[in-house]
């Protein structure tokens, strides 16, 4: 079924095995280094697969989705790294995002942009009330992220009421990242925690997976702590964007291009 078209780009949903083969050689390639590899989980049977295609019919992004009511937030692939009680109390409907990837040989700014319109389709006709999901950081080196991880702990922080607790077994504090190289160099400057000098501000955000700079443009927020995945070999960051708070400007460009 296809959801949007624009230019070279088609976003669908994935509807035969062959779709999902796709998919999986997609997220073995962007998650595992290759294409080749099983990324499947128990999570992929109950979730949508959309994936985007270029005029050639390859897939240059993918990502899946499912939809859950805040009282069976346990169910959702976050639930096993983050303590989500904080989010049972949600009014409203969530959907959780993930393996959310796009081809490092397809370039092309339009497919993020597609990728976001089809997901305000789906949230808009879903009455969605919070979007969220984990931001994945390459590698398990948190050290490598310093910056960034002080950045988000500053500026970026999840409501109080709303934010994930301690759950995985090995977690890092985005505030308080430990130097495996000694003392702090580099641009951070001030005794604020993660206060970042206005001119590194770009660099900073160059150093942020392309998925967690939209969630932040758009209002989202993150949790406090990084979960080390040593099966993936990531660093997860919570993330979330309560819907009624994306700026009223914003929400208009995304549903122009949802059409």
């Amino acid at each position: 079924m296809t959801i949007l078209a624009r230019g070279r780009l088609t976003v669908r949903l994935a509807a035969t095995p062959a779709d999902l083969a796709a998919v999986l050689r997609l997220r073995g390639l962007c998650f595992r280094g290759d294409s080749s590899a099983d990324d499947r989980d128990g999570f992929d049977q109950a979730c949508e697969h959309v994936l985007i295609e270029d005029a050639a019919g390859a897939v240059v992004c993918c990502f899946r989705v499912q939809e859950l009511t805040a009282g069976a937030i346990g169910a959702s692939y976050a639930a096993q790294f983050y303590g989500l009680e904080p989010l049972a109390g949600f009014t409203g409907r969530l959907l959780e995002l993930g393996r959310f990837c796009i081809h490092p040989g397809a370039p092309d700014p339009d497919i993020l942009r597609l990728a976001w319109g089809a997901l305000t389709r789906r949230v808009d006709r879903g009455g969605i009330g919070l979007l969220f999901g984990c931001s994945s950081f390459p590698g398990t080196d948190a050290d490598s992220y310093r910056n960034v991880f002080k950045t988000l702990a500053a500026k970026h922080q999840a409501p109080a009421a709303l934010a994930p607790l301690v759950r995985a077994p090995e977690v890092v504090s985005l505030a308080a990242v430990p130097s495996r190289s000694g003392p702090l160099a580099g641009p951070l400057v001030g005794t604020a925690a993660g206060a970042v000098a206005e001119a590194d501000f770009g660099t900073v955000q160059r150093g942020m997976p392309p998925l967690l700079r939209t969630y932040l443009m758009m209002g989202g927020w993150v949790g406090d702590h990084a979960v080390i995945d040593r099966d993936l070999a990531t660093l997860h960051v919570f993330t979330g964007l309560e819907i009624a708070k994306v700026p009223a400007a914003r929400a208009r460009l995304l549903r122009a291009v949802a059409g």
